[in-house]
């Protein structure tokens, strides 16, 4: 049964970051409609995602945002975009709200999560400001010496930060303050580096940052293999994004990858 269609908690945060972002990227822009919100990065590929906003109901409201994204991401050359559907459910294993979008394949699950950012935690001195490139690069699989980490960027609002040992950022996350809300994104540790607690501090130094320019609150996405740790930071799930991705061939129009009829 399908279920109205809201703003997860966070969700004008997130969509804020993206503009942000999207303002200090050659070519990016955030498309916003009745029915959708679309980060549009061509060259960025992991950025372009939408959320599904407005609508009757989730299915609806899904169908609807696949055509009129299909042409948007078409538009600017972009081949692969997701899709994400807000659900009320704070479980990753509850049912999906949608069982079908076009020819959109359904892809994974974030659990949204929130937090009250509490007193007392402290900056750290081993975790750094960095460029959102540096940061990027040490939440996946590449060391990046404590030499290359680039300059912050300096749009309001967007911080990145890298955890450094031995002289190279072994983790990374950034974040975006919006009103009283901080939003934390690709938090992640180097495969040599985990299971140290490095995670745990770099957010934490997060956190700490976020409460002294004002933030109240803390809203961010997270992996079952992430969920125990955000909980024991004082994280609640609040809902989740069911994500569905568009990977359209050469030889399909924009109406045919989102399972709508060439016209």
């Amino acid at each position: 049964m399908s279920s109205e269609v809201i703003a997860l908690p966070g969700q004008e945060t997130l969509l804020a970051c993206w503009r942000t972002l999207a303002d200090i990227s050659p070519g990016a822009r955030l498309v916003r409609s009745v029915v959708a919100a679309a980060a549009v990065f061509p060259s960025w590929t992991p950025l372009n995602n939408a959320i599904t906003l407005h609508g009757r109901d989730s299915a609806s409201a899904a169908a609807a945002a696949s055509k009129q994204l299909a042409s948007v991401y078409a538009d600017a050359g972009v081949d692969v975009w997701a899709l994400w559907v807000p659900s009320h459910a704070a479980d990753l294993d509850a049912p999906d709200a949608v069982g079908a979008v076009g020819r959109l394949t359904r892809d994974t699950t974030t659990l949204v999560m929130q937090a009250v950012v509490p007193q007392g935690l402290r900056l750290r001195a081993d975790v750094v400001p960095a460029s959102i490139a540096a940061a990027t690069r040490a939440a996946g699989d590449e060391p990046v010496p404590a030499a290359d980490l680039g300059q912050p960027e300096t749009a309001p609002g967007l911080s990145a930060w890298v955890m450094v040992q031995d002289d190279v950022a072994v983790a990374g996350a950034w974040s975006f303050l919006h009103e009283e809300d901080c939003g934390i994104y690709t938090v992640g540790t180097l495969p040599g580096w985990r299971r140290r607690g490095f995670a745990r501090s770099l957010v934490e130094h997060v956190l700490a940052d976020a409460r002294h320019r004002g933030a109240r609150t803390a809203t961010l996405q997270s992996s079952r293999m992430a969920q125990r740790l955000y909980e024991s930071l004082g994280f609640e799930p609040v809902g989740r994004y069911e994500e569905w991705v568009s990977r359209r061939t050469p030889q399909e129009t924009p109406a045919e990858a989102a399972g709508g009829a060439a016209s």
